[in-house]
């Protein structure tokens, strides 16, 4: 016998007695299956109710072959579950009522896109931070694209419809034949025990669709509807959107983000977007005069690098060693790798706050060679090429010694 589905008859039911028809116990896990319930299983993009059966927490609820079966954690030993028993059902109220106004949210949208464009849902998903629709626009191969300026009228059209309550019933047929007489969005797919959700007047209504899930009875409990975002997905338009206290929640977000870079900028929504512009403008010329500076500076320690080079006789000094700490890792590989060609003995640069020693050497001494078989002596890691190589260090102070044994090394 098929479970009795109390959230079809009555959606906003919160509590129940049912009783224990088979019991399914694991190592982990304990499966009830009820005669009746008010625990709506994962289906249809909207995921299961959470809730309590006999105080104890309900992990997961979904349907196979008309049996609802209720999960819940087998750590409690000291229960006994037997088939015959009642069993206090509650549903965590906040959670059921928000899946309501999201999916119901979902199926206002998609009749306005298909109403609208020919928009045809594809597919449909209720994630944890917002919903996604993925609409197909093959009926109308004109339009070429969903725009965001299609997207925003059809939202505004949207929630019209949930601004002016309009009624949402659902209605149970035992057979395809009496559910395709009403005028529906999408073809069916099944041949008996079908819902039909319906939003508005019945002859004229502003969606009309097979759903297993749970909805609110008026629109105007959706609340709001919030478009986020409109993307290209695989042939099709993604849209990003929310309902609900969600969309309420995400635009508390926005107004917290506005309002600190309300506060930032000294503007208000009128003037926000430009003080922004004229920041950024003037932050792109202090970046490119930094970016000059710094050219200009790397050019200046190169050429005094190689100048000093050029004082030194390699017959006695085998390694040259430079550290600046204002500069970064990128900056100095710009002085060391043009002095290669002019190189005659071994040139560290050294860096004490990225813990890092950079190797340079005309080829005749193998840098990355001499990264590998050192710098791990002193928990170091790194390696390169014959001309060029680098060794990074846990901590500053093996710098020195690393230094040190190279300069034993090569005398």
């Amino acid at each position: 016998m098929n479970t009795d589905k109390l959230y079809q008859k009555n959606q906003y039911l919160k509590k129940c007695t049912s009783k224990i028809v088979e019991i399914t116990q694991s190592e982990n896990t304990i499966c009830l299956i009820l005669d009746q319930t008010i625990f709506f299983p994962t289906g249809g993009g909207q995921s299961c109710d959470k809730g309590k059966i006999n105080d104890l927490e309900v992990s997961d609820v979904y349907e196979k072959d008309g049996l609802v079966f209720h999960q819940i954690q087998n750590n409690h030993s000291n229960i006994v579950w037997n088939i015959g028993e009642e069993a206090i059902c509650e549903i965590d109220w906040e959670h059921r009522f928000l899946n309501m106004q999201r999916h119901c949210g979902e199926h206002i949208l998609s009749g306005i896109l298909y109403r609208e464009y020919g928009g045809i849902n594809k597919g449909f998903h209720m994630g944890e931070h917002y919903m996604t629709i993925d609409i197909s626009l093959e009926t109308m191969p004109e339009i070429k694209e969903l725009t965001w300026e299609m997207a925003q009228r059809a939202e505004a059209l949207a929630n019209q419809v949930i601004w002016s309550n309009a009624p949402v019933t659902i209605k149970h047929f035992d057979t395809r034949e009496e559910a395709a007489a009403l005028p529906l969005r999408k073809m069916l797919v099944l041949d008996q025990d079908i819902s039909i959700v319906c939003i508005g007047d019945t002859e004229n209504p502003a969606d009309c669709v097979a759903c297993c899930g749970t909805h609110p009875d008026t629109a105007g409990q959706v609340g709001l509807i919030k478009i986020l975002k409109v993307e290209s997905y695989k042939g099709m338009f993604r849209i990003y959107c929310e309902a609900g206290r969600k969309a309420m929640d995400i635009f508390n977000q926005y107004q917290e983000i506005f309002s600190y870079l309300s506060k930032r900028y000294s503007a208000g929504t009128g003037d926000l977007l430009d003080k922004m512009a004229v920041q950024e403008d003037k932050a792109r010329a202090v970046r490119t005069e930094l970016y000059t500076l710094k050219q200009a500076l790397i050019r200046d320690r190169l050429s005094s690098i190689s100048d000093e080079l050029k004082t030194l006789n390699p017959s006695k000094q085998h390694l040259f060693v430079k550290e600046y700490d204002d500069m970064k890792i990128d900056d100095l590989l710009n002085i060391g790798r043009p002095l290669i060609p002019e190189l005659s003995l071994l040139l560290l640069l050294v860096s004490r706050k990225d813990k890092t020693v950079l190797l340079f050497s005309d080829g005749r001494l193998d840098c990355g060679k001499l990264v590998k078989e050192n710098a791990p002596i002193y928990q170091g890691k790194g390696g390169g090429s014959s001309t060029n190589a680098r060794a990074l260090f846990p901590k500053a102070e093996s710098i020195d010694v690393f230094v040190d044994l190279l300069e034993k090394h090569l005398r």
